[in-house]
Formats: structure tokens, C-alpha cells, sequence
């Protein structure tokens, strides 16, 4: 399976906002007959007892009669997951304490592909694709134009949810099951993960995320304005340029190498330090996720190893030096020379390089994942 998003047109945002009003309103009667469930039965109602409560609503509601399976589904899921009697409600009213974002989610047999075309030439040419979703007996289809980026007609859709970010924007969230899987490289690399750069490969290629501190100070001034929707949109755009950037990082090192070697880290140890924005920064746990499944569809090999002492060692004579980066008194040294061979050694490209040798110590020792 693999989730493709994609952008829909802000025309259709009215229509969208209906549906997720009726959808919300099947959430909440859910949430409310699972609680007189409880006290009556003395256990939690499960997905397919609600299925009797809200069969025929949807022709009522403009809701397919799967979409109504999905959200009792979800209900029952999120309440047993929580334990708690009763989850949050959910309203579209901007100025309600239990305000959510739209959510509406669609099986199979309701979605259907319309067509794909393509709008400009040459540079300025984008494609666009229309898909078409059933609301129940009785009630017209939603059509909705999606930017197309991954050209969907290549695809076969299983499952989609359309959901609502924060600035109001709508996006298809669609799960496929057929796509072409990309071919991995033939090189090796080994990767140091840090919080002045987020990522160093053994070759001396690097990641930065710190750009994103470009905005903080016209984000500052809308939190002092109290300019709430400007604050909305700065910390998507954040969000969205390190998610960019670490996509194309990712992805070029899945494309150029048959092998990966990577620093085992746990950010939660970081997370009560001094350190803790420049790991949040850094955003190593969205790393590790993309190259995860990235080497997956590629057939890439990942390889995540102990980097004790990867900083101190010398990757030329494999000895540790007097002079070498020791604990965090030794974080402001970026480069140190080798007192046993005299080799200068980039801090993070060092420790890069030792991460790619127990990478390959352990291929040869025999990995599970051979």
C-alpha cells in the first residue's frame, strides 16, 4: 500500500464543508449511542452493532452507506486504543471549543477515476485529474479536480479520505495499490544524524533543516499581532519546506546507492536538554520514516547500527585519538586532526564513515535482513 496526497481546488471547498458537516454529525450520534451502549450492556459497542443504527442514513445525510461503515470503524478503533468512554465531538463551527478539521473518508466502490488531462506546455504544463465519489442513493456525485503530480491513472485507488489542514485547504489523501516501484543505485553510504546538520553522508554530501529559522521572525510578529490565520500559514509553510527538502534528499539516496548505513539515535533522550529545538529541527524520526519505506519500494538496503564512538574513531587508523571529539564538551569541535596518523577529519563526515564500515562488518557477519 502507499498513500498519495493531493491538492484539491479551493472551488470546491463549500461543498466539501456540507459533507463534513454531515459526517461529523454521524460521529457524534456514534459517540453518543456507544456511551448509552456502555451503561446499558456493560461493554463497548462494536463497529458492526452501530452499522444497525445508521443503515439508511446516508441517502438521508448525502453520505455513501461505506462511508458510514468507516466512521463507526474509526470510533470503535480510536475509543478502544484511548480506553475512554467517550471521544471528543467533532463541529465545524470556527468558534466552538471542539472545532476539528473536515474529514471525509470514501472505500472503493464509491470512488471512480473520471479522467486525467493536462493543462499548458513545455515548463508551465501541470496535469489534472478529475474523480468522482458517491453520496447515496438519491443524491448527485461530488466531483472534485485534484492536482495531479503523480499521474493517478497509472494507479489502481483502493481507499481515500479527503481532510482539511489548518489553513482550510482541502487534499485527497489516497491510498493505492498497484504503483511502479522505483530502482535503487549501487552505491554505498553511510549516514550520520545530527542536530547542527540534520543529516551527513560518508561521501561528504549534507542536510540542512535550520533554513526553516528564516521565519521566525515574521513569525514572532503575527504571534504579537495575534494574527492567528498568518500564524497558520507560516508554520505550514515550515513544516512543508523541511518536508520538501528531506524528500529530495531522501529520494536521491535511494536512487544512487544499494546500500545504507544508519545511525541508531533515540531523539527521546534529547528531548529534556538544551538540544531539544535543534532536534525537533533536525526531525530525524521523518527521516528515518522516508527512508524506510523509500528502500522498501526500491529495494534498497537499510542498515541501522550502534554509532558508539563513530565520532571519536578515526576512520583512516580505526584508533581513538587524545584529541577527538569526547561527549558533549566535544560538540564545538568540528574538525580535529588524528594524533596517531595525522589524517584531518570533518567531525560528522568521520562519524558517517565509521557508521558505513560496522554497516558493512555486520552484511559480512551474517544480517537478517540478507
Amino acid at each position: 500500500m502507499k498513500t498519495l496526497k493531493f491538492r484539491i481546488y479551493d472551488r470546491h471547498k463549500d461543498q466539501l464543508v456540507k459533507i463534513a458537516s454531515a459526517v461529523n454529525f454521524v460521529w457524534n450520534y456514534v459517540n453518543d449511542l456507544g456511551c448509552r451502549w456502555l451503561d446499558r450492556h456493560h461493554k463497548f459497542m462494536s463497529a458492526y452493532d452501530c452499522h444497525e443504527y445508521t443503515k439508511g442514513a446516508g441517502d438521508e445525510l448525502g453520505l455513501h452507506s461505506q462511508t458510514l461503515q468507516v466512521i463507526a470503524e474509526t470510533h470503535s478503533k480510536s475509543r478502544k486504543q484511548f480506553k475512554k468512554r467517550k471521544l471528543k465531538w467533532r463541529s465545524n463551527n470556527p468558534k466552538s471549543r471542539c472545532k476539528s478539521l473536515g474529514w471525509i473518508p470514501f472505500k472503493r466502490p464509491a470512488i471512480k477515476h473520471v479522467r486525467t488531462y493536462q493543462v499548458g506546455k513545455g515548463r508551465n504544463a501541470r496535469h489534472k485529474t478529475v474523480l468522482q465519489f458517491s453520496c447515496g442513493k438519491g443524491n448527485p456525485p461530488l466531483l472534485i479536480t485534484v492536482f495531479d503530480q503523480y499521474d493517478l491513472s497509472l494507479y489502481k485507488i483502493n481507499t481515500c479520505e479527503l481532510v482539511q489542514d489548518s489553513r482550510g485547504r482541502w487534499y485527497a489523501c489516497i491510498t493505492v495499490k498497484d504503483f511502479a516501484n522505483s530502482k535503487c543505485g549501487t552505491g554505498l553510504v553511510g549516514l550520520d544524524l545530527g542536530c547542527k546538520t540534520a543529516i551527513t553522508c560518508s561521501n561528504g554530501n549534507k542536510l540542512e533543516t535550520k533554513f526553516t529559522h528564516k521565519y521566525a521572525e515574521k513569525l514572532a510578529k503575527a504571534q504579537r499581532a495575534n494574527k492567528k490565520n498568518l500564524v497558520r500559514s507560516i508554520h505550514a509553510k515550515i513544516k512543508n519546506s523541511r518536508l520538501d527538502a528531506i524528500h529530495k534528499f531522501t529520494t536521491n539516496l535511494v536512487k544512487h546507492n544499494a546500500f545504507i548505513a544508519l545511525g541508531k539515535l533515540n531523539s527521546s533522550n534529547f528531548t529534556s536538554t538544551n538540544l531539544a529545538k535543534s532536534v525537533y529541527d533536525a526531525s530525524w524520526f521523518e527521516l528515518k520514516r522516508q527512508l524506510e519505506y523509500k528502500c522498501e519500494y526500491a529495494g534498497c538496503l537499510l542498515e541501522e547500527v550502534d554509532e558508539k564512538y563513530t565520532t571519536q574513531t578515526c576512520s583512516h587508523c580505526l584508533n581513538i585519538s587524545s584529541n577527538s571529539p569526547k561527549g558533549r564538551a566535544g560538540l564545538g569541535i568540528r574538525e580535529w586532526t588524528c594524533s596517531h596518523c595525522g589524517t584531518t577529519h570533518d567531525r560528522d563526515v568521520n562519524g558517517a564513515k565509521n557508521i558505513l564500515r560496522l554497516g558493512c562488518q555486520t552484511l559480512v557477519a551474517g544480517s537478517p535482513l540478507l
